[in-house]
């Protein structure tokens, strides 16, 4: 090292310091404190990080992820709620609605997301569900809805409780739907909130919890938790260049970090790639011609799925074909499926129709033939 001078020195110190931090340039998959963790492109469904991620483990307060996705669809922002006697006093966080107040369910959801309320989940789930089984009943039917096979709720907040558990690679599922919701995005994203408080002479003014909201350029959600049980978990999300990821961490001591390093290694390592376009060819049905036109067996739509450099080129597409070929003798039949595979394992399909097409030239063939060489023909960004 002695011999090194100036640049080159200060170089080396960031390689160094890139390492220990368990990613960087030809890294391998980041080294987090987290018991269990998960990562998830929130577009694809794909889970790209996974550590210990089927474990069914104690969840704390991410739970009102599901709270709030459920109390979302199930009833309207401005909704009146009464607040009831059982929900005033509730152990752990608070908001501090009092008996009888009667404040909107968007003012609740904003409470329960933002300074994590126990007081709001209570209130939330007697509004929505009748009354907290009830609405603990939708959270578990919710869960299996979605195929949270390793998700058991107990009740709306997340307090420890012997059949209270999920993992995080089905929080992670769960978020990512739950951000497609445009109501939950908004309020999870969120730094300050300030809503009117009946009887006394300021407002309530909440600031959120979520710290990744000002550590890390991007981030746009989710959620802390933490309990004496479950310990530190959290579930955050950023978007960077319209793509958005999510990570989830239990029982970590270092969580800011590790969202932090998960995070920076989905969007460094893997990038959306355009397996399928739409318009794509998988068959001509027949030679004859309909004026200058061709029909063909084509994808109906793109398929657009996260990728790292190498798996680029362990990506193949089966096209199968469920209408006999001799009766494709219009257009807008939907033919088939054309199957995409990673690795030789199914990862999604897209529906195959009949379209009639201009017949291509020699040179536009062979300008997509080499374009797919170039590994430009299922070019990133969609």
């Amino acid at each position: 090292m002695r011999h090194l001078k100036g640049g080159a020195m200060i170089l080396c110190l960031i390689i160094g310091l890139i390492s220990s931090l368990g990613w960087g340039w030809g890294s391998t998959e980041p080294q987090v404190s987290a018991h269990a963790a998960a990562m998830i492109d929130v577009q694809s469904g794909r889970l790209l990080y996974a550590k210990h991620a089927d474990e069914r483990l104690p969840i704390a307060s991410l739970t009102k992820i599901m709270t709030a996705i459920v109390a979302i669809e199930n009833s309207r922002l401005t909704d009146k709620v009464t607040v009831p006697p059982e929900a005033v006093g509730v152990e752990g966080s608070s908001i501090y609605l009092k008996a009888e107040e009667r404040i909107s369910m968007g003012d609740l959801l904003y409470g329960l997301m933002l300074r994590s309320g126990n007081d709001a989940a209570v209130t939330i789930a007697r509004h929505v569900g009748g009354s907290v089984e009830g609405f603990v009943y939708m959270m578990n039917e919710k869960a299996a809805y979605l195929g949270l096979e390793n998700t058991h709720f107990a009740n709306p907040h997340g307090l420890d409780a012997p059949e209270h558990y999920s993992s995080a690679a089905d929080l992670a599922r769960l978020t990512a739907y739950a951000l497609k919701n445009p109501t939950f995005r908004e309020i999870v994203r969120t730094q300050v909130k300030t809503v009117p408080w009946p009887g006394e002479e300021w407002h309530r003014k909440w600031y959120n919890k979520n710290k990744m909201l000002r550590f890390y350029k991007g981030a746009d959600g989710v959620k802390t938790g933490y309990t004496k049980k479950a310990r530190r978990t959290l579930v955050s999300s950023a978007t960077r260049n319209g793509r958005q990821l999510v990570t989830v961490t239990l029982n970590a001591p270092d969580d800011w970090n590790d969202s932090m390093q998960l995070l920076e290694y989905g969007f460094q390592h893997f990038h959306p790639v355009k397996v399928v376009k739409k318009g794509q060819a998988f068959q001509t049905v027949r030679g004859e011609k309909k004026g200058e036109l061709v029909l063909r067996v084509v994808a109906e739509q793109p398929f657009i799925y996260p990728l790292t450099e190498e798996e680029r080129h362990q990506v193949s597409i089966e096209p199968v074909l469920s209408y006999p070929l001799k009766k494709m003798d219009r257009e807008g039949l939907r033919v088939g499926t054309a199957r995409v595979l990673l690795n030789g394992q199914p990862v999604g399909t897209v529906p195959l129709v009949t379209q009639y097409q201009d017949e291509p030239s020699v040179f536009s063939e062979w300008m997509d033939v080499f374009q797919d060489v170039l590994g430009m023909g299922v070019g990133g960004g969609g």
